[in-house]
C-alpha cells in the first residue's frame, strides 16, 4: 500500500504529482536544490528535503542523495516525473532493491526500451511497422555507410541512448555521412556517456504522432489515443494537439493496435508513450518508446477526461486500470503551447531572471499547468519552461480560438524577461497550421517565410 510518495523532480510536474497524491489521500515529499527553496512544490508538499546545490548534476541527477532523502522520509514510492532520472534504469533498479515502488515501468523495461536499437529489435518481433535501418548499433563509420547505401540516402544517424534531439544527425549523401557520423558520436558520448549509433532511413517532412498507453500489473494494456507533436524545433516540441488533424479513424485504430503491441513486446506497466513517424502517404513507422509520463500528457487528459497521474499512482499501488479500451471516449479537441522564457528572435536564447508580474489566462476551456508566480526567479540551471498552456473544446476550431484568446491574456513581465508567447501566437494564426498541415519541417519553413516583427517579444 502506497502511503507516502517522494517526487524526484521539480517545477510543474512535481506540483502536478503533489496534487494527485493529495486527491488520493497519499502524503507527498518534495526534494529540492538550493535554487528551488522557495518553489511551489516545496511550499505545497507535506514534507520537503534539500538534496544539494543548484546544478542538476549535484542535485536532481544525484540518485544517492535522492535515495537518502527517501530513506529519511520513510516513503513507500518514488515518482520520477519526466526528465532527470525518469528513464534511468539504474535508478529504477535501485528503488526496486530498496523495496521502494518506482512509479513507472520495471527497470528491465526501461533498460530494454531506452536502448533504441534494442527497442527496434523488440517491437519488430511483434510486427510493428519500422523505419528501415540497421539491425542494431553499427560498429564503425564504414559499416554505417554500407547500411546507408543499402537503404538509400538521406539517412539519420541516431544515438542508441539518445533523447531530446541530441546525438541525431541527417546525412543527405555519402560525402557528408562521415562528418555527420562523427558529430553524432561526439554528441552522444558527451550527453549520454554512450557513443553507439544506429542508422535509419530519414523520412522527409513526416508527422510526429505519439500514442499514450497505460498498462496495469494484471495484464491489461490500453491506448488513450494520439497526440500530434509535429510542431517542433530541433526535435524539441513546441505545440501538441489531440486528436491529430491528419489521422483518419482507420489509421487511428491501426496505430493504436500497433502501440499496444509495442507495449506488449516490452512487458510494459504504468504510463508510456509509443512514438511514430507518419509519411505523406499515411504510412506509419515506430521510432521509439518513452518509458515515463510525457510533458504533454495534459492534452490527453483533456480529450479523454482521465487523470493520467492518478492512474500512475493507483497502478503502482497494485490496482487494476479504472477503465478499458471500450470505455475511453475522445470527447473534444485539445491544444497545448509550451510557454518558455526564451527569445525567439535571438535564436531562442533562454532568458533567466526574475518575474515581476505574472498573470495566467483563464476562462472556460483553458488550463494552465505551471509552478510560476509573481516574484519567481527563472533559474539558469534548468529548463526555461514557464508553463504548459492548454485549451480545449468540442471542435479544433473552438480550441484554436480559445488558444488565441488565452495567449493574448498571458502576461509575464520582468527585467530583460522575454517569452515565446508572441511566437506561439504567430503559429496559431498561421494558415498552414490552421489547416492542420504542419509537419516536422513546419517551424523551419515558418521561420523562413515569417517576418520576425510578427513574433518579436516586448521588453
Amino acid at each position: 500500500m502506497i502511503r507516502k510518495v517522494l517526487i524526484a523532480n521539480r517545477g510543474e510536474i512535481a506540483l502536478r504529482v503533489i496534487r494527485a497524491c493529495r486527491e488520493l489521500g497519499m502524503k507527498s515529499v518534495a526534494i529540492y536544490s538550493e535554487a528551488d527553496e522557495d518553489s511551489l512544490p516545496v511550499q505545497l508538499a507535506d514534507e520537503a528535503i534539500c538534496i544539494g546545490p543548484p546544478s542538476s548534476q549535484d542535485s536532481y541527477l544525484k540518485a544517492d542523495r535522492i535515495m537518502c532523502a527517501a530513506e529519511i522520509a520513510n516513503v513507500d514510492a518514488i515518482h520520477p516525473g519526466y526528465g532527470f532520472l525518469s528513464e534511468n534504469a539504474d535508478f529504477a533498479e535501485q528503488c526496486e532493491r530498496c523495496n521502494i515502488t518506482f512509479i513507472g515501468p520495471k527497470s528491465s523495461t526501461i533498460r530494454q526500451m531506452g536502448d533504441k536499437a534494442v527497442a527496434r529489435e523488440t517491437v519488430n518481433k511483434f510486427k510493428v511497422p519500422m523505419v528501415p535501418g540497421s539491425d542494431g548499433p553499427v560498429e564503425s563509420e564504414s559499416e554505417g555507410l554500407k547500411v546507408a547505401k543499402e537503404i538509400g540516402f538521406p539517412v539519420i544517424v541516431k544515438a542508441v541512448a539518445g533523447g531530446g534531439g541530441r546525438g541525431m544527425r541527417v546525412a543527405h549523401n555519402a560525402a557528408s555521412f562521415g562528418r555527420e557520423f562523427e558529430t553524432a558520436k561526439a554528441e552522444a558520448e558527451k550527453a549520454f556517456g554512450n557513443g553507439q549509433l544506429y542508422i535509419e532511413k530519414f523520412i522527409e517532412s513526416p508527422r510526429h504522432i505519439e500514442f499514450q498507453i497505460m498498462a496495469d500489473h494484471h495484464g491489461k494494456i490500453v491506448h488513450l489515443g494520439e497526440r500530434d507533436c509535429s510542431v517542433q524545433r530541433r526535435h524539441q516540441k513546441i505545440i501538441e494537439e489531440a486528436p491529430s488533424p491528419f489521422l483518419t479513424p482507420e489509421m487511428r485504430k491501426a496505430m493504436g493496435r500497433a502501440a499496444i503491441k509495442a507495449a506488449q513486446a516490452a512487458d510494459y506497466q504504468n504510463a508510456g508513450t509509443v512514438e511514430f513517424l507518419v509519411d505523406a502517404k499515411r504510412n506509419f513507422y515506430f521510432i521509439e518508446m518513452n518509458t515515463r509520463i510525457q510533458v504533454e500528457h495534459g492534452v490527453t487528459e483533456e480529450v479523454t477526461g482521465i487523470d493520467l497521474v492518478k492512474e500512475q499512482l493507483t497502478i503502482a499501488n497494485g490496482d487494476k486500470l479504472s477503465f478499458d479500451q471500450r470505455s475511453i471516449k475522445f470527447q473534444r479537441h485539445s491544444i497545448e503551447c509550451r510557454i518558455c522564457a526564451e527569445d525567439p528572435v535571438n535564436n531562442f536564447l533562454p532568458c533567466p531572471g526574475d518575474i515581476d508580474l505574472y498573470y495566467a489566462p483563464g476562462g472556460h476551456g483553458v488550463r494552465v499547468d505551471s509552478h510560476v508566480y509573481s516574484g519567481y526567479k527563472i533559474s539558469p540551471y534548468y529548463d526555461s519552461m514557464i508553463s504548459k498552456l492548454m485549451t480545449f473544446g468540442r471542435t479544433r476550431e473552438l480550441a484554436l480560438s480559445r488558444m488565441e484568446r488565452a495567449l493574448s491574456e498571458y502576461i509575464v513581465r520582468g527585467k530583460h524577461m522575454r517569452t515565446n508567447i508572441p511566437f506561439c501566437q504567430a503559429i496559431i494564426k498561421d494558415p498552414v497550421f490552421r489547416a492542420g498541415k504542419a509537419t516536422t519541417r513546419f517551424v523551419e519553413d515558418f521561420l523562413a517565410r515569417t517576418p520576425k516583427e510578427l513574433f518579436t517579444p516586448q521588453d
